[in-house]
């Protein structure tokens, strides 16, 4: 099944943050591209692949308050710093999508916006097992109604998407069906062709004020 190899792929490409903590990659003064580069190679030498289905991103600083779409400028990890993660690799054709944040020191203030954006994803996944069906918009709404109750902004357009077989299915300009979107009205449960979609879930909190943002995602089985 799509679910057991998708699941199969997500625990092979979560061993990279096992290996990135390990390894102590995360020091200041490396830009983000540096760190890019150091995980693409980890991801070679531990998983074989060189393969992306969405471009890797590592951001820091005031980066961090920028959705995927942004492509802003390279910054240096600073000595009191928060930034994150997001990769996509392709595993055996499966594509995996995973998102960490990680804080560099002991800031009260970006420890708690780590932890409350993780807290978030786990309390979403367990909300949709009492409300299955909910829609695209409705998860989305819950999403940012829990942000303002910690104390954040949502941060993203989306708060998730289809993932599968690489390529997954291709999304139309006009279309935000396959998007967990304010403008998605159709239950995720639907199928097609027969078949279950599968969801990432990601969660994208943000304080502008203070330019600081946190990111987790995973696959919401």
């Amino acid at each position: 099944m799509s679910i057991e190899k998708l699941i199969s792929a997500e625990k092979i490409a979560t061993t990279l943050f096992y290996e990135i903590e390990k390894r102590q990659l995360i020091v200041p003064g490396k830009t983000e591209k540096e760190l890019n580069d150091e995980v693409h190679a980890l991801a070679f030498e531990l998983i074989g692949t060189k393969t992306y289905w969405h471009k890797r991103i590592v951001r820091s600083g005031k980066n961090t308050l920028l959705p995927y779409r942004e492509n802003p400028p390279n910054l240096v990890v600073e000595d009191d710093d928060i930034l994150f993660f997001d990769f996509g690799p392709v595993l055996s054709k499966w594509e995996a999508d995973v998102g960490r944040t990680y804080v560099v020191g002991n800031n009260p203030l970006k420890l708690k916006l780590k932890n409350d954006v993780e807290k978030c994803w786990y309390d979403t996944k367990n909300w949709l097992q009492q409300k299955p069906t909910s829609t695209g918009a409705e998860i989305f709404t819950y999403v940012s109604e829990y942000a303002k109750s910690k104390g954040w902004e949502f941060g993203g357009e989306i708060a998730g998407h289809i993932i599968g077989e690489f390529p997954h299915e291709r999304i139309a300009p006009s279309s935000c069906e396959l998007y967990i979107h304010p403008s998605n009205f159709n239950d995720i449960t639907s199928e097609i062709r027969g078949e279950r979609r599968n969801w990432i879930l990601e969660i994208h909190f943000v304080d502008r004020e203070k330019e600081i943002g946190g990111f987790f995602e995973q696959l919401l089985m």
